[in-house]
């Protein structure tokens, strides 16, 4: 996996070169100073000011880094409020997808199924073996009669 931060970085600080001052003065020093200290200087990023910004190819992590920003320092409170309803609802949406895919009450049900379904019909006979116990007295009767063979004629 290509760590594409130290790039994002990069165009993050090109795109606010476009940006009014205003706006740019209102994100902290220290995290301008930190895209700066931790971009690619060997990354050779340009922004083409002959298209708009949805247009221009910029990677997942600038925009991601610009949308926090843009929820972070620009934004009015009505649009931060609703910018961060819309994440909550997205994380609570992808939760509940996991929590379906993953139910931790159906798991071992859902694989004692499978094992159920899996094994080959056998027919297998375990009825029991009807075995007589006689008490220890009986037996020494039976002995007897053997002996004698008063049992059986």
């Amino acid at each position: 996996m290509e760590d594409n931060y130290p790039k994002a970085y990069k165009e993050v600080i090109k795109i606010l070169d476009f940006v009014p001052q205003e706006s740019v003065n209102k994100i902290p020093k220290t995290m301008i100073e930190t895209f700066k200290a931790k971009m690619d200087d060997n990354y050779d990023f340009k922004i083409d000011i002959n298209k708009g910004f949805e247009e221009q190819d910029l990677l997942d992590e600038t925009k991601a880094i610009l949308a926090n920003i843009f929820r972070d320092y620009w934004a009015t409170p009505y649009q931060r409020e609703r910018i961060i309803a819309k994440e909550k609802y997205d994380r609570q949406k992808i939760e509940d997808e996991k929590r379906i895919k993953y139910n931790s009450n159906d798991i071992f049900t859902k694989r004692n199924a499978v094992k159920i379904e899996s094994k080959p019909e056998q027919t297998i006979n375990n009825l029991p073996v009807n075995t007589q116990k006689n008490s220890f007295f009986k037996k020494i009767i039976n002995f007897f009669k053997k002996l004698f063979h008063l049992g059986k004629e």
